[in-house]
């Protein structure tokens, strides 16, 4: 059952973590318009339309990229000014454990992970979308009218099915040609070769201009020349556009399915996608982790003060966002496996907690 004493400290928690998500957001889009003003001109939109088509984007993006910091740096603000009163001393010389005392942040910290976890997982990739849109559009490729395309796209489409696009459009949803293998026990049976390929909005799938057709048996070889045929690819044009925020626009069962679907076509450099579905359940243990140390740090009274505690806190908030980059890195370079890389951090720093915890004045 919550007292008073906690609901006195969950109050002050509430309120400093939206008065600091205010300050830090409003700092953030000061900054991204300042640095964004050249192509906001650019795209000739009205600020209304710039507001809905980029800032209801961003602004979500922002808080979903700081919450943890938002998180931390608000326990750390009001547990250090309560220690400052003399306030922390007060209730736990009136017989409170520290244990109980730390109740109203643990509840707090959660309340404030589980929030992140479901933002993370459905509402924060919508408002991605909606950002990466007009990223793509106005700032990436300075037009209303981007043209995506690719040298080469290869693909593996089933367990002996490989098909090879040369010079995809993404615009128009052409390419320059195509071929398609079809492997078993390391032996070709079936190829085909096209001049041109192009998507059939009226059939809902590929068409394919001077087709050769090649079967391969025992027997010897037959070949066909068509002039155009129609064929189910398994491959939606979406799939073959070039997409630097896919990861981020895909909601959690989204990106987890298409995962899946990537790895039974042999699809390479997937530890990026893999790191982002991990990371979305290790951030709000984050939360809860950066609450504990933020509530162990701030809750001794010091000669520095406030100062002090939110010097050590942005120092120990630097060395987290460090060490999760270099294991993010290692992951997507290297051979560290996504769901270590995700959650190295949070194991390391439960260390620290736990340290902290049994260093803090009791």
């Amino acid at each position: 059952m919550l007292t008073k004493i906690d609901w006195y400290i969950l109050r002050k928690f509430i309120f400093t973590f939206f008065f600091c998500m205010l300050i830090m957001t409003t700092l953030a889009v000061a900054i991204d318009i300042s640095e964004k003003t050249d192509d906001f001109v650019k795209s000739g939109l009205s600020t209304r339309e710039i507001f809905y088509n980029y800032y209801i984007g961003f602004i979500p993006f922002i808080w979903g990229m700081l919450y943890p910091l938002f998180v931390f740096i608000a326990v750390i603000f009001f547990t250090s000014k309560m220690a400052l009163k003399s306030e922390v001393i007060a209730i736990l010389a009136s017989g409170t454990t520290y244990n109980r005392w730390l109740r109203p942040y643990f509840i707090g910290g959660l309340f404030f992970a589980i929030g992140l976890f479901f933002a993370a997982r459905y509402v924060l990739p919508r408002a991605n979308e909606i950002r990466s849109r007009f990223q793509t559009t106005y700032i990436d490729n300075n037009g209303p009218n981007p043209n995506f395309s690719s040298s080469s796209i290869y693909r593996r489409i089933d367990s002996v099915t490989y098909v090879g696009i040369k010079n995809y459009d993404t615009s128009s949803k052409t390419a320059a040609g195509i071929f398609i293998n079809k492997v078993r026990n390391n032996k070709m049976f079936y190829n085909l070769r096209a001049q041109r390929l192009e998507w059939d909005t009226a059939k809902h799938n590929w068409k394919l201009l001077s087709v050769v057709e090649r079967n391969l048996d025992s027997l010897g070889e037959s070949i066909r020349n068509i002039p155009s045929m129609n064929i189910d690819l398994k491959l939606q044009p979406k799939e073959l556009k070039v997409d630097n925020y896919l990861k981020d626009n895909l909601t959690t069962p989204e990106l987890a399915n298409y995962i899946h679907t990537e790895e039974t076509r042999a699809s390479e450099g997937l530890n990026p996608l893999k790191v982002e579905l991990y990371r979305r359940t290790a951030t709000p243990f984050t939360v809860l982790l950066l609450t504990l140390i933020g509530a162990t740090i701030a809750g001794r009274k010091t000669r520095g003060g406030s100062g002090l505690h939110m010097a050590i806190g942005i120092v120990i908030a630097a060395i987290f966002i460090v060490s999760d980059r270099f294991s993010t890195t290692f992951s997507v370079k290297g051979n560290l496996p996504p769901l270590l890389a995700a959650w190295i951090p949070n194991l390391v720093f439960s260390f620290v907690a736990y340290y902290l915890y049994k260093k803090a004045p009791k």
